[in-house]
């Protein structure tokens, strides 16, 4: 009987380090808040305003949200199957490699995308929430 009683206190321990839906407790895990904090430190250097042509764009929510669906850039619930999170996994030494300039994005910042990929990518509705840059990050172009 006590072990079940600490088996149920570890659940509920557990629900609530993790967040419960809708509730005042809820993790901002997986929230686009945090994937845009990541987007612009590391990702618009390239990607953003002045971009070059065949860059995807990450300029606002509606362009991201066009790099959206199956075999695109972001594939919701996909972590592993959406182009973006691949390129930010593999090593600086691989062709493809993002950034491009031999400055891997920190592992935590690797876990913000994909935590946000695997929830749904979601983004905030209408209008449209601009990207903007943050710092002066290296250029590979």
């Amino acid at each position: 009987m006590r072990s079940l009683f600490l088996c149920g206190a570890l659940a509920a321990l557990a629900l609530l380090a993790g967040g419960c839906a809708g509730g005042a407790g809820r993790s901002s895990q997986g929230s686009f808040a945090e994937a845009r904090g990541v987007l612009e430190r590391n990702c618009l250097h390239c990607h953003g305003k002045d971009r070059l042509t065949q860059m995807p764009a990450f300029t606002d929510t509606h362009a991201l949200a066009r790099l959206m669906g199956p075999g695109g850039w972001i594939v919701r619930g996909s972590p592993e199957q959406s182009r973006l999170f691949q390129v930010v996994t593999l090593a600086d030494s691989q062709t493809g490699a993002m950034p491009p300039t031999g400055h891997a994005i920190a592992p935590a910042d690797v876990a913000t995308l994909r935590a946000w990929i695997a929830a749904g990518a979601p983004l905030p509705k209408d209008p449209p929430i601009a990207l903007r840059q943050q710092g002066d990050g290296p250029r590979s172009w």
